[in-house]
């Protein structure tokens, strides 16, 4: 059975409890607009509406919040400092033109159930960097996402450790599996917000580093180390395996962490359950396990569907494949071992693979402007940690850290989007919306000395920009 037809409903005391705490959001947001902004980042990420069952499921909490973003930054945000950069008219881009392959598609009522959502996240994406020209307001949406991701994965996290988990049965807050909620996604999204979590215990200033908040961080942490044992998701494991690797290149003491690192992995061996090493032996043979054996038929099939259809089929295009590939068994008989292989037919099955997905539904060119906007991404933030790790002062230390954490949570998308269909998944797009804002408010920074450089006259001072409730900061920024 799979978890969205589990029976049960939500508590009438909790469905309460986030009914105020969302009215009490929108209330604060009168005041400060730009609290909105976070409402959403937390109502997209949590859905509270699915956690609900009666006042919550029933109201349009994600719709209210979205408009009253974008309302109270039109309305009444003041806009200084906010920067049109490149990457967010590529964004825009890629709406345009998934709007078209909609229109277009081979199953029009599906890919309208999808384009139901992805608008709003390529539109909001687009749309959040013009609201972070702080950076308090930068780090007051790195923390909400954080904490947000956080709830999910605590919840996760303590049912791995006091009850242990499984492939497709570890619930978490919802009955549900899409979005954050599904096994093989929040592998992937824990795994890629612990540079964020890092950052944040070491740079913050909203909640200043201290013990009690490097206690948090590194439980937060454990927590999202243990989503891919209680998954038993092989996309968390790859992923856990590359940021340990990417984390490499920015700690000081290169072979104490990694002599660390392999002391944790040979003591956490021994305590992993029997059914997590099973299946993350699989990962060593695709025809050795049919979940495997599907994504390589699907995307072979995908290969084939683009020679005719080069301009891709719209969203959720893979409902017209047909699949026919092998698995195979090993068998033990007395002391021999035969290895049984069989033919398997399936029809409709998901690409689970986000580059896959982005050639089958959108063809070539929305294929090409999805690898333009990642690999801008990891570029912009090599640029930015370069140019500011050899800045000295108190002020100029926060700045590469948050770059290398974007980066390397990008490049842990990357690497489990692989095998996993999340091309347009939300979360994603605000590490990039992110990825924008620290781009346009550390070039603007930059200004007086490029124009110093150019032999430019400097330019006149702007006013004073709103920090993160709307107050004037005295320098600015």
């Amino acid at each position: 059975m799979s978890r969205t037809n589990l029976p049960g409903r939500g508590s009438p005391v909790l469905d309460f409890f986030l009914l105020c705490f969302f009215g009490l959001l929108m209330l604060m947001g009168v005041r400060h607009p730009f609290v909105w902004v976070l409402t959403y980042l937390y109502v997209d990420i949590v859905a509270p509406q699915k956690i609900g069952w009666s006042l919550m499921a029933a109201l349009p909490v994600s719709f209210v919040a979205f408009l009253a973003a974008f309302a109270g930054w039109v309305l009444v945000d003041r806009k200084e400092g906010g920067r049109f950069t490149f990457r967010q008219g590529l964004m825009v881009l890629l709406l345009v033109y998934c709007g078209v392959t909609t229109l277009t598609a081979d199953f029009p009522v599906e890919a309208a159930e999808k384009w139901a959502w992805v608008w709003k996240a390529l539109v909001f994406a687009t749309f959040l960097p013009l609201t972070l020209t702080t950076r308090l307001r930068l780090e007051g949406a790195v923390l909400v996402m954080v904490l947000s991701v956080g709830a999910i994965i605590i919840n996760g996290g303590l049912k791995t450790a006091l009850a242990g988990g499984g492939y497709g049965t570890l619930t978490f807050m919802v009955r549900d599996d899409s979005g954050l909620y599904e096994d093989s996604i929040i592998s992937c999204v824990a795994v890629a917000v612990i540079p964020l979590i890092l950052w944040l215990a070491k740079h913050g200033t909203v909640f200043p580093p201290d013990w009690r908040v490097k206690l948090f961080a590194a439980a937060l942490i454990f927590a999202a180390m243990l989503i891919p044992v209680g998954t038993e998701a092989r996309t968390g494991l790859l992923c856990i395996g590359l940021l340990g690797v990417l984390m490499m290149r920015s700690v000081k003491n290169k072979f104490l962490y990694a002599a660390l690192a392999g002391i944790g992995l040979l003591v956490a061996v021994p305590f992993l359950p029997k059914s997590f090493t099973e299946r993350m032996s699989t990962i060593e043979s695709h025809k050795s396990d049919q979940s495997a054996s599907t994504r390589i038929a699907v995307w072979q099939w995908t290969l084939d569907y683009v020679k005719s259809h080069p301009m891709g089929g719209g969203f959720n295009a893979y409902l017209g494949d047909e699949l026919t590939f092998e698995t195979q068994t090993a068998k033990t008989i007395g002391s021999t071992t035969v290895v049984e292989t069989q033919k398997m037919t399936d029809k409709g099955r998901a690409y689970h693979s986000s580059y896959f997905e982005m050639l089958g539904e959108q063809g070539w060119p929305g294929l090409a402007m999805w690898l333009l906007l990642q690999g801008l991404g990891i570029w912009q933030m090599e640029l930015l940690r370069r140019r500011w790790s050899k800045r000295e002062g108190p002020d100029h230390q926060w700045q590469a850290p948050l770059a290398t954490a974007l980066q390397q949570g990008q490049f842990v998308y990357l690497l489990g989007s692989f095998f996993v269909g999340i091309a347009f998944q939300p979360f994603v797009y605000m590490l990039i919306g992110l990825q924008c804002a620290l781009w346009s408010y550390l070039h603007r920074l930059d200004a007086p000395d490029r124009a110093k450089r150019r032999g430019h006259p400097l330019p006149s001072r702007s006013p004073p920009c709103p920090d993160l409730l709307g107050r004037a900061n005295a320098d600015g920024h």
